[in-house]
């Protein structure tokens, strides 16, 4: 997968149009009084004329971009000996990791990005690529440009369906706790990582994401991990920066991962590089 000094080095031209369509079509649904006021489908009049002013806490929408420069891309911003302890069945996992990049990297990886996997949750939301949040009536949506992922947080008062088939991005749902957007996610498989140190998940894993609108032009996230098959306790990590993306920046590129792309990048550029550690 491209990391953020490849990230515009197989630049296409064409913008991802299914979102814009997606989004047309969504903002068509007229939002009920009490959800316009919490989860309005369209950004401020500020965010649009680009003018940093005070925003609406309950208004994620627009994009973002991670800002936390290397190595931030874990649940730390580096690997911590306040982490919980591992239990064994995630130390034996975690030391067969070879990360593709990063400070762990390793010629030759095992890196199931390597292999055009999906990043999955959360690590997909460490890569310094730009995401949009878009808000409608019942769902929150969000549409990475890396890989085209994009997942649903449904925020319509439901629970998790009992007997989930595991996926890479689990089953979301989402509530508002004051001025904090709170994300509860349950149902993954544990083919990804958490994050580019190659810390391991389970199927158990339940994933808290916790958002909130610091000002017109940052976003906050914090992670909370419970996964019990993999570590000894709940892990709260650092608090993630994201920055809000205006005017020309606001855009995202055409980036999926393509198998023969992604084997030269790694021949050309990972590989030497890791070599060099």
């Amino acid at each position: 997968m491209k990391i953020a000094g490849d990230k515009r080095l197989r630049k296409h031209a064409m913008k991802i149009s299914w979102i814009a369509a997606l989004v047309a079509m969504a903002t068509i649904t007229a939002l009920p009084a009490p959800m316009h006021a919490q989860m309005p489908g369209q950004p401020s009049g500020a965010a649009k004329s680009g003018v940093s002013a005070p925003a609406n806490p309950h208004d994620l929408s627009g994009m973002w971009e991670f800002f936390n420069s290397l190595p931030g891309q874990g649940i730390y911003a580096t690997p911590s000996k306040d982490a919980p302890p591992m239990t064994p069945w995630a130390k034996a996992k975690y030391d067969e990791a070879k990360p593709g990049y990063g400070p762990k990297a390793q010629a030759g990886g095992n890196d199931p990005i390597l292999k055009c996997n999906p990043s999955g949750i959360p690590r997909i939301l460490f890569f310094p690529q730009p995401f949009e949040i878009f808000q409608s009536p019942e769902r929150v949506f969000m549409f990475f440009e890396r890989e085209h992922e994009w997942r649903q947080i449904w925020t319509d008062g439901r629970t998790h369906p009992k007997d989930l088939s595991p996926t890479w991005m689990g089953d979301s749902i989402g509530k508002w706790e004051g001025d904090t957007f709170v994300v509860d996610t349950v149902g993954f498989n544990e083919k990804s990582w958490l994050d580019f140190y190659g810390d391991p998940h389970s199927e158990d894993m339940h994933l808290i994401e916790r958002y909130k609108r610091v000002d017109h032009n940052t976003l906050s996230l914090q992670l909370i991990v419970e996964d019990p098959k993999a570590y000894t306790a709940t892990w709260i990590g650092d608090v993630k920066t994201y920055k809000l993306l205006l005017g020309k920046k606001a855009y995202m590129e055409e980036l999926p991962c393509i198998p023969e792309e992604e084997d030269s990048f790694t021949n050309r550029i990972r590989m030497p590089a890791a070599s060099q550690k």
